[in-house]
């Protein structure tokens, strides 16, 4: 019997479509060749772009192929479109650093008890800019709790100040409606390996071109329109063309699909648990994504005693090194430091399946019980 995946925030399975285009473009020559096979090589690169410019709603030459979300963010988050940085209580540890920004032109906005931007502590961070233009760094769906963030009403916010909105979609596209349009964003990014593509391609997107670099971010031979030298990933480029596609074409059907599951899964912990705690029960939710706590037990604990039983979930964010630490986003939504410690994230996604929803809560019932037995003897 195969194990049950339920991590597909941390990483998703590649994908069939995406494997296929992999392989294919592994043969051929380097993109920036002027002889047959690097004409190739350039087709499937710039094919790849134009999927990713019609997903996002962006001109195809405002879309920059990057080696994932931290790059993305490096690329993103510097002085020039904005002189003062705000980053959301729940970012992604990649937004967190402020990157090019120096520490004392970076703010943090707060989230409400839901995990969602707090708008009213939005307005009052950019009241005290005093006059410098912000630059808000925003997910679209939170990576830990799935609840989706406020984006286009904080754009709405920042735009009027004269300001800009960076939107980290990697957990969202393919979930909710994520072009420039729904979000009201200026710049966007996305990560390949999160929706079914391979590892080590993502792209970063511009709404505008007067807000892309004033100059190249790794400097080399000029690709990427001189904005990122290096020779493009092309395979994985291909593949994450291909997943992206895929994703965002079944949209719609599997996200209804997937809703219902999470809330299979929710009822059943709350039946096994009573005392489970919910995260971000009140707020919108991307439909993959349940998050809750189980007070008194350790999260370390239980991911290691599902893991023994066969199934893969995690503790919150995967990009920590391999650690298990409290999460920065449940202690942003105020949760008390002992719940945020038993927090488990269960995600799902594209070869998740119901039958694998009812082995996970007999799997969930027999560790809860044991783990309970424990606590009482």
């Amino acid at each position: 019997m195969r194990r049950i995946y339920f991590d597909y925030n941390a990483t998703a399975p590649l994908r069939a479509t995406a494997r296929d285009a992999v392989v294919r473009a592994l043969d051929v020559g380097n993109p920036s060749s002027v002889h047959s096979e690097g004409r190739a090589a350039r087709a499937v690169v710039e094919g790849a772009r134009a999927t990713v410019a019609r997903a996002l709603g962006a001109p195809a030459d405002q879309v920059i192929f990057v080696s994932g979300a931290t790059e993305a963010a490096a690329a993103a988050l510097r002085p020039g479109a904005g002189e003062r940085l705000l980053i959301g209580g729940g970012e992604h540890v990649c937004v967190q650093s402020g990157h090019s920004f120096p520490a004392g032109a970076v703010s943090t906005v707060g989230l409400d008890r839901q995990g969602r931007l707090n708008l009213d502590a939005l307005r009052v961070r950019l009241a005290e800019s005093s006059g410098a233009r912000a630059m808000l760094a925003l997910q679209a769906a939170n990576n830990e709790t799935g609840s989706v963030q406020p984006v286009a009403e904080a754009a709405e916010i920042v735009h009027a100040t004269g300001g800009v909105l960076v939107c980290d979609a990697v957990q969202a596209f393919a979930r909710i409606p994520c072009t420039f349009a729904a979000t009201g964003a200026d710049v966007l990014f996305l990560s390949s390996h999160k929706l079914g593509g391979p590892k080590g391609a993502g792209a970063l997107a511009y709404l505008r071109r007067d807000l892309m670099p004033e100059k190249a971010f790794i400097r080399g031979g000029g690709q990427e329109r001189s904005f990122r030298g290096g020779t493009e990933n092309v395979a994985a480029i291909a593949g994450f063309a291909a997943a992206l596609a895929e994703a965002e074409a079944q949209r719609e059907a599997e996200m209804a699909r997937l809703g219902r599951l999470r809330d299979f899964l929710q009822a059943g912990v709350l039946e096994i648990a009573p005392e489970a705690a919910i995260l971000g029960a009140e707020a919108a939710r991307v439909a993959n994504t349940l998050a809750f706590a189980l007070p008194g037990l350790a999260a370390e604990t239980l991911v290691a005693a599902f893991d023994v039983e066969g199934v893969a979930l995690s503790s919150g964010s995967a990009c920590s090194s391999g650690k298990v630490t409290p999460s920065h986003v449940l202690a942003a939504m105020g949760a008390a430091p002992e719940l945020a410690r038993s927090a488990l994230r269960v995600s799902l996604g594209w070869d998740s399946t119901q039958e694998e929803g009812v082995r996970f809560l007999e799997i969930f019932a027999k560790v809860h019980e044991r783990m309970r037995r424990r606590l009482r003897t």
